[in-house]
């Protein structure tokens, strides 16, 4: 990786790394230059690189605030590449902050959120994929999200992209020499064949496409919306799918005044499912505004999931919600209450799309709609799968436009040339080699403080 320079490499840093609250332990992490010596100044030690030493922390007046390990790591041998102190004492907030305060006396200034990660990615020690598993590995939502989030901080996605950005830079030193020698009489593109090697790079991105889509969904699941008239099942099924009671159920219309999430997951997807008021005429004010929140849910969703009754099916009511929502947005529609029409659970398809009719109430059916949320999220199951965010799928699209419209340009050497250039930007934005500040800014701030 290319070293880059820090913005302010003098200044030190600090903050508390471990989560809010009581714990056994708490960790104050400090990142700059000349640490030895604020950790001599703090404990009256002087600790050894990379063993743990236990001290006392001390005030200015040489009081103990707290006894714990100090674990000096010098740089570049640290997560950031600069000096860092990690200083373990007991986990109760007064303590770390008086900690941290006694740190802000040494001459350190808090960290912004995310800036101990940015100095490492400034300072080359990760990436900006990797710098982003960062934060994806704390925030998975399951095992699989974890897993995935950890390949991409070891950099196997990284990996991809350099590789293919390797075969690009080839290729594009091939072409620039046969625009430089323009007489020669060996066509450097055609004994190289350049053709060919740009389909085995279009395969290539498409197949890394894949495999960050499918982490895509595990960084961020599928948010669905259960939409229908009151009385048709709607939190049953939430509770159903939830394994839990986390909607009252009764047979009043109209218990559901607002939106209720419950998150689930299906083979390791995260979904995530929101009840709402069922969508009706009322005069209610209350329902009023449960009603209009679930049109501003319906606008957020990925998939809205129709409920009707299986006993009446379609009727106006339901064409009219069809006919409001927005057509970007994909739907499926459940048919309930098989269980009370005399009905098996099924799956179906017509020209009105694809319908499962199931029993929210008994179970019946609900693994046939599990399978159907992970076909339309369009999950398939792999082991290789990295952790992705829609930007990077985004700069994968890009690169492929560009390696489509190479082709199609061939044999204009210098067209050819300049969408070869564009894709390799495209993908050089998802490691961070273009990169601007605002973007910088923008995905770092979004992390917790301490890292």
């Amino acid at each position: 990786m290319v070293a880059r320079k820090p913005p302010k490499p003098s200044e030190t840093i600090a903050a508390i790394a471990t989560a809010p609250g009581r714990g056994g332990i708490g960790v104050v992490r400090v990142s700059g230059t000349d640490l030895a010596d604020l950790a001599y100044r703090l404990t009256g030690i002087k600790p050894q690189p990379r063993h743990a030493t236990l001290a006392d922390f001390r005030d200015a007046d040489r009081a103990a605030i707290d006894s714990g390990l100090v674990l000096f790591f010098p740089a570049p041998h640290s997560f950031t590449g600069e000096d860092v102190l990690e200083l373990q004492g007991h986990g109760g907030p007064i303590v770390m902050q008086l900690l941290l305060a006694r740190c802000g006396e040494l001459g350190a200034r808090l960290a912004e959120p995310g800036e101990f990660t940015r100095r490492a990615f400034e300072n080359g020690k990760l990436d900006l994929a990797q710098a982003e598993a960062v934060a994806d590995l704390i925030d998975a939502a399951t095992a699989s999200a974890a897993r995935s989030a950890v390949r991409s901080l070891q950099g196997e996605f990284s990996r991809e992209i350099h590789a293919l950005v390797a075969e690009l830079t080839e290729l594009r030193a091939l072409t620039e020499a046969t625009l430089d020698f323009p007489d020669e009489e060996v066509d450097f593109l055609e004994a190289a064949n350049a053709f060919g090697r740009l389909e085995r790079l279009h395969a290539r991105l498409s197949a890394i496409f894949d495999r960050a889509q499918q982490g895509r969904l595990l960084q961020s699941g599928l948010h669905v919306v259960l939409v229908g008239q009151p009385n048709v099942g709607k939190s049953s099924l939430l509770n159903q799918l939830a394994g839990d009671e986390l909607a009252i159920v009764t047979p009043v219309a109209g218990t559901t005044r607002d939106a209720l999430r419950g998150s689930i997951q299906i083979e390791g997807i995260p979904v995530h499912v929101i009840d709402t008021a069922g969508l009706r005429e009322t005069n209610d004010e209350v329902e009023r505004i449960g009603i209009e929140r679930t049109w501003r849910e319906i606008e957020r969703a990925d998939l809205v999931l129709l409920l009707t009754d299986a006993q009446h099916g379609i009727g106006h009511a339901e064409r009219e919600i069809l006919g409001r929502l927005p057509a970007t947005i994909r739907r499926l529609t459940v048919f309930n209450k098989i269980d009370l029409a005399g009905q098996h659970p099924a799956r179906s398809e017509d020209d009105d799309g694809v319908t499962i009719a199931l029993s929210a109430k008994g179970g019946e059916g609900i693994d046939l709609l599990r399978t159907e949320l992970l076909a339309i999220a369009g999950w398939h199951h792999a082991d290789d799968v990295f952790i992705a965010r829609e930007r990077h799928l985004q700069a994968l699209r890009e690169a492929a436009i560009h390696l489509e419209a190479a082709q199609s340009v061939l044999p204009r050497l210098e067209l050819f040339a300049e969408e070869l250039r564009l894709a390799q930007q495209a993908l050089g934005r998802i490691t961070g080699e273009f990169s601007a500040d605002d973007l910088l800014g923008e995905i770092f701030g979004r992390f917790c403080i301490g890292k």
